[in-house]
């Protein structure tokens, strides 16, 4: 969690903003009144005022908005934050799309003292949903979560099934910031599974979710192979899947779904059909942005559990 210390504009580009206290962000737009507001990527600067302060520490007299930036934050490191990272700001939801900017022609700052922080700690976004935000809002930080999916089905190999399953994952990884960066189709082998389990977990994926061959049928090696690349199991993920989809079916205790661990990646195995591919991915949605700032070493103290 980080806080809004000021919201700034101006009506002019290429001058300093001044702090309003409260501005309305426009979907797809920016802030209201802004002269960089726009259909572009770069349509909020955010500047964190600890950047700011080392400015100060230079000698400089400068402060929110000097630096043209929109939103002055504290406390969070704002360099640091991946592109595809949201930010949420009461009910405004922002989606950084650029870290640092060339800074062509040199500010006044830059000349005065021979460097600016904007162009190496400002970072850029676009609103994604609008509202206004206001000095002191909480910021809470959404971390995307890099996505593969790995289907094994042996008729989808061949190109006699259109891969449905997938599609839903794609879809519904979206409410949780997550973007799908792998996608692979392979034959029901339990080889095939395995390399492609391992390649993609060398790309240093957050989040691989496989879909098929976790049943009872002498070609389902998906839980084997997940096995076989996990370095530590996950029990309570297909505990739960298994416990809610019992209240569709009795036939869900026949799932040998696994879920585990290699190194900073979290694997789940989904069932073969898009319904049931659904069913199962939005039991454990909630927990997956905790569980992948756990293993990223993002969270610090989870000792205090909600319940």
């Amino acid at each position: 969690m980080g806080r809004v210390v000021a919201v700034s504009i101006s009506e002019k580009k290429g001058e300093k903003k001044q702090n309003v206290g409260k501005a309305r962000l426009i979907e797809n737009f920016g802030l209201e009144g802004d002269a960089h507001a726009g259909s572009w990527h770069r349509q909020v600067s955010l500047l964190a005022k600890e950047s700011i302060e080392k400015m100060k520490k230079m000698g400089l007299a400068v402060g929110p908005g000097d630096f043209a930036e929109n939103i002055t934050t504290e406390g969070i490191d704002l360099a640091r934050l991946p592109v595809g990272t949201r930010l949420e700001i009461g009910d405004a939801l922002l989606e950084v799309t650029q870290i640092g900017k060339e800074c062509h022609s040199g500010c006044a700052i830059f000349k005065q003292v021979g460097q600016c922080i904007m162009p190496r700690e400002g970072i850029f976004a676009r609103v994604l949903r609008g509202g206004v935000v206001s000095e002191g809002d909480e910021i809470k930080v959404i971390p995307l979560i890099r996505v593969g999916i790995l289907t094994a089905s042996d008729r989808g190999a061949r190109g006699e099934r259109e891969d449905k399953s997938a599609k839903v994952i794609e879809e519904l990884i979206t409410t949780v910031n997550g973007r799908v960066e792998e996608y692979v189709l392979v034959p029901d082998d339990l080889d095939a599974i395995k390399e492609s389990l391992m390649a993609m977990c060398e790309k240093g994926l957050d989040l691989i979710l496989t879909t098929g061959g976790t049943g009872f049928s002498p070609r389902d090696n998906t839980p084997e192979a997940t096995l076989a690349v996990i370095e530590k199991e996950v029990p309570g993920i297909p505990e739960a899947m298994r416990q809610k989809s019992l209240e569709k079916t009795p036939h869900a205790m026949l799932s040998r779904a696994v879920a585990g661990i290699r190194g900073r990646t979290l694997i789940i195995n989904l069932p073969g059909s898009p319904r049931a591919v659904r069913q199962n991915l939005e039991v454990v949605l909630p927990a997956l942005p905790h569980a992948v700032e756990l293993l990223k070493g993002g969270v610090r103290d989870c000792g205090r559990m909600e319940g």
